[in-house]
């Protein structure tokens, strides 16, 4: 007779949850910084900053909408990109399907390649995955001993129909720093386009898109 395993349960009850635990998956992501949360509250709560910020014609929503304006810039600044560029989304997967599918589909039929590589968040592959299964052809690059993609790897895999190059700036798993700077002046001479996930390195490593040929960037507050 077929018993329900109990293993997880008794690992729950066993493991006392106390304020000295360890967390060591702050990569995955971590708990929210107490400022942030005080800055929701105070936009959340009845005296906050609840009313619709599209909602210009009166004072609740303008209040909003400075509010949000006030994150953009900030977000801007924190990137080195204008103001006028920043998109919100739900987050880094949404970000990385829109960058991605946004480009392929207002492709024309003479560039549709698309490079990207097997380290890639599990957002980007099942997104380039897709695309592949729709006809479009693409390059799965793959890292060297130090679990880096090489500027020369992704020249080398360069062609005359590539439209996109795709790749983290930091990798989830392994940390490692992608040579974006490089790779973006390659990928910008070649003609096609640069995205890049930087989900894992906002916030973490020093990002000025004023000094990258970078076209569009993925990022989230990990």
């Amino acid at each position: 007779m077929y018993r329900q395993p109990l293993i997880l349960t008794r690992l729950q009850s066993e493991l006392p949850m106390t304020t000295s635990a360890l967390y060591l998956d702050y990569a995955a992501t971590t708990p929210v910084d107490e400022q942030v949360i005080e800055a929701m509250v105070a936009c959340m709560g009845r005296e906050g900053h609840f009313g619709n910020p599209a909602s210009s014609g009166h004072g609740y929503g303008q209040v909003a909408r400075q509010a949000v304006e006030q994150a953009r810039a900030q977000v801007a600044d924190a990137v080195g990109a204008p103001v006028d560029t920043i998109v919100w989304t739900s987050g880094a997967t949404e970000s990385n399907n829109l960058a991605i599918k946004g480009i392929a589909y207002d492709a024309s039929a003479q560039r549709r390649h698309i490079i990207t590589s097997v380290l890639e968040h599990k957002a980007v592959l099942d997104t380039v995955s897709t695309l592949e299964r729709q006809g479009f052809p693409v390059t799965w690059l793959k890292p060297d001993a130090q679990g880096l993609i090489q500027p020369q790897a992704v020249q080398a895999a360069l062609r005359e129909d590539t439209l996109l190059v795709s790749l983290m700036l930091v990798n989830n798993e392994l940390g490692t720093l992608t040579d974006i700077a490089s790779i973006g002046a390659l990928v910008r001479e070649h003609g096609a386009l640069f995205h890049v996930d930087a989900a894992q390195g906002v916030g973490k490593v020093k990002v000025d898109l004023a000094s990258l040929a970078v076209d569009l960037m993925s990022f989230s507050a990990h």
